[in-house]
Order: structure tokens, then sequence, then C-alpha cells
């Protein structure tokens, strides 16, 4: 590994991260409210696409930050849809 896909990797992993506290704010407390329906829904779309942009360049840092950013923000979207209020 080098030192730009180590870059990558960590900047992936950060801005990744950045998604944790919203999703453990929102799991405890049953509370989508604030969050905007369709920014989460075109932001899940625009990851799903960089992971494929990443799968078809074989580009490893984008594929695994892309991967879990998708996961947590899908996870986002999911409790918008389920905890209507």
């Amino acid at each position: 590994m080098n030192a730009i896909q180590l870059l990558g990797l960590v900047a992936g992993g950060l801005t990744t991260a950045a998604f944790l506290p919203q999703v453990v704010k929102t799991w405890k407390s049953r509370s989508a409210k604030d969050l905007s329906l369709g920014m989460f829904s075109l932001f899940c779309i625009g990851v799903a696409m960089w992971l494929i942009y990443g799968f078809a360049v074989n580009d490893i840092p984008v594929i695994a930050a892309n991967l879990l950013t998708l996961l947590l923000a899908s996870t986002l979207l999911f409790f918008k849809l389920r905890f209507k209020q």
C-alpha cells in the first residue's frame, strides 16, 4: 500500500465515521424528523454510484469508504422511513 492509498483510506474512514454519531442518535431517540428524506435519498444514490465507480477502476479506498458510507447512510434513510411520526 502506498502513501496515496493510505491517505485515501484515512480520508474515507474519517468521512464515513462522521455518520456514526447521527446513526446512534437517531437509533436511540427513535426520531428522524430532522433528517431530510430528499437529501439522504440523493446521497445514497450518489454514494452507490461512487461505489460502482470504485469497482470499475479497482480503487480499494473508494470501494471501502463508499461501501461503509452507503451502509450508514442507508441505515439513516431506513430510520427516516421507519420512525415516521
